[in-house]
């Protein structure tokens, strides 16, 4: 009934998604199995994609080949450019979507690929031989034969949704939960874990008054993610910011004896950084006050998303509270938020390539490892689609260092650290953020796509010449052009900083902290009339290498430094256990992880710099 498919991808989730592109795009024939059709790439909790380091994860994802940034573009309702007032490493995209125009243009960009082939139904396990993958098996009793296998499988590994005292099985609101594949794997050898996430109500925007809440506008300029050619965003949605009061915590606290959170009926660990509303209240019980943002869920929707009021509470306690938060006095509920148990897998199971130690061919890509957000599942599906197509080809896996890309950092945190609790990216997990900021990541990673033979990467690359010869040809102009002190001197001091007494190079200008390109321009029309030929884009990035050049070569010389570690490599098959000078943890650690590199070894838990030297000595270094 079935071909053999070079790859099989389990879950239509983001991570899915993206990894039945990555491998499609490659060459390999994809076949994307998922319980329903219907709700391919659904946005299950916020309907937003980016945000503070997400927002340059799919900017990364674009760069690489993905269409995550291609489908936000074409289906946002607003854009905003998070932290404008903190330095270009922190700047972050964040754009707020129409749900269902989003899962719409994912599901016509899928089925519009001629490499990729659909099968509705239940997975219920793999086939493994030899400790080799060699296809699926459905709960019809079918086996789709397969040269590997990507399971993204998401919340639905034997889901269980609480509601306050009530509790059933569920992958997500009104959707079956998963069964067979958390214990076969774990029969296989595997070590299975719980975690939780939760959602919040969705209300009636009809029946808020939004003149009580503060209005949160789009950029007036909005940007875009894809450094393809991608709509320009013409008209916006508004989001609003209502609070919570005392009022509204002290009937929260009213349902807490009924919370499957703390009478124990949930045993996951939740998000750290994303927790629900009555964990809030909890924690921080001195703060008499939590923001809200409400958001539209679309163009052509009144259904309104209630963001950081993620619930599990019983739903006429979650009702009575919302009623009590100004501006939702007249509310009406379409239903309520949940808390979500799922099984997940320590991602220290995983080699750098998000394929499994224990079977060969075999990846696992987003929640299952014990990530939260659509960013981060997005890029570990591109990854793991990625490696999927090379280890079916018999090529070396594609792996980013921490010094290339976000999703370089996070894979590696993963397979080296692992995580108890769900992993969300922050700038602050990143070394090298200056490096790896969201108006480069098409200079970084687009090159590494052409090199793997991704589709449409040599158009791609056609820009990134651009872009790069654009601020080469703009600090050019800096370098060379001379101002006079009658051009200038007016608008340094209403800046704040002092007056030039003879020619200078404009470059010598823009380097001072209160100057910008954007005021120059409208005092120096030699340099407004050379810039009108470039974009805006291209501009920016020259005005960051040249205020932040300091600050980029520093880093870039702690990043060679880190590489000479990086390119010690360590075999896959070395016995830790002969080398007595290894700490005790240090054998076990390195034996289970199989780091790749000394590089990567020295990013594992447990393993100290002694142990490191001990290493490097082993190898004559």
């Amino acid at each position: 009934m079935f071909p053999e498919y070079d790859v099989i991808v389990v879950g239509a989730g983001h991570s899915g998604c993206e990894a039945a592109v990555a491998a499609a795009n490659m060459g390999s024939r994809v076949m994307l199995a998922t319980m329903n059709m219907n709700t391919i790439a659904q946005m299950s909790c916020n309907p937003a994609m980016g945000g503070v380091a997400k927002g340059q994860i799919v900017r990364e994802i674009d760069a690489l080949g993905g269409y995550s940034g291609i489908v936000t573009d074409h289906t946002m309702v607003q854009f905003r450019m998070l932290n404008r007032s903190k330095g270009p490493a922190m700047w972050s995209p964040r754009a707020q979507s129409d749900r269902m125009l989003f899962a719409r243009k994912w599901r016509n960009m899928l089925e519009e690929h001629p490499n990729i082939d659909f099968w509705q139904e239940m997975v219920t396990g793999i086939v493994v031989k030899n400790g080799v993958v060699k296809g699926v098996r459905t709960g019809m009793g079918l086996e789709i034969p397969g040269k590997a296998v990507v399971l993204t499988n998401g919340t639905f590994l034997n889901g269980v949704i609480h509601i306050g005292e009530k509790q059933f099985g569920g992958g997500r609101a009104g959707e079956r939960a998963a069964k067979g594949i958390t214990e076969q794997l774990v029969e296989l050898g595997f070590e299975a874990g719980r975690m939780k996430t939760g959602t919040p109500p969705r209300v009636d925007g009809r029946t808020l008054d939004w003149n009580a809440m503060e209005l949160q506008p789009g950029d007036e300029n909005p940007g875009k993610f894809s450094y393809t050619d991608t709509p320009r965003l013409e008209k916006q949605l508004p989001c609003h910011i209502a609070y919570t009061s005392p009022e509204v915590h002290d009937i929260l606290r009213t349902g807490f004896d009924r919370s499957p959170m703390f009478n124990g009926r949930i045993q996951g660990l939740g998000p750290r950084y994303c927790p629900s509303i009555e964990d809030k209240i909890d924690r921080f019980a001195d703060k008499d006050r939590h923001q809200l943002f409400v958001e539209p869920e679309g163009w052509d929707t009144c259904e309104i998303y209630v963001n950081g009021f993620s619930s599990s509470l019983p739903e006429d306690v979650q009702y009575k509270a919302l009623r009590t938060v100004r501006g939702f006095g007249n509310m009406k509920m379409f239903r309520p938020g949940y808390a979500i148990e799922y099984d997940f897998f320590p991602p220290t199971q995983l080699r750098a390539s998000l394929e499994t130690h224990l079977v060969k061919n075999l990846f696992f890509a987003g929640q299952i490892n014990g990530t939260t957000g659509y960013e981060e599942a997005g890029c570990q599906g591109l990854m793991a689609g990625i490696n999927a197509h090379l280890a079916v080809n018999d090529e070396e896996p594609f792996i980013l260092k921490r010094s290339e890309a976000y999703i370089g950092v996070l894979i590696d945190d993963l397979v080296n650290k692992g995580t108890k609790e769900p992993y969300r990216m922050f700038t602050s997990r990143a070394e090298y953020r200056i490096l790896l900021r969201q108006d480069n990541a098409d200079l970084r990673l687009t090159p590494l796509a052409l090199k793997l033979g991704i589709r449409g990467a040599d158009e791609r690359m056609i820009r990134v010449s651009a872009k790069q010869e654009a601020a080469s040809a703009i600090e050019k102009f800096f370098q060379e052009y001379s101002v006079e002190p009658g051009q200038a001197n007016r608008y340094l001091e209403e800046q704040g900083t002092s007056p030039i007494n003879q020619k200078v190079k404009l470059q010598g200008i823009l380097l001072r902290p209160q100057i910008d390109m954007a005021g120059l321009r409208q005092v120096i029309p030699a340099l407004d009339e050379f810039l009108r030929g470039y974009e805006q884009e291209f501009v920016d990035l020259a005005e960051i290498n040249m205020k932040y050049d300091g600050y980029i070569q520093r880093e870039q010389e702690r990043v060679e430094k880190m590489n000479r570690l990086e390119s010690v490599r360590l075999s896959d098959t070395f016995d830790y256990q002969q080398l007595s000078s290894l700490s005790k943890e240090a054998r076990e650690k390195l034996s289970r992880i199989r780091p790749r590199t000394v590089g990567q070894a020295s990013r594992i838990s447990g393993v100290s710099p002694a142990d490191i030297s001990v290493l490097l000595v082993h190898m004559g270094r």
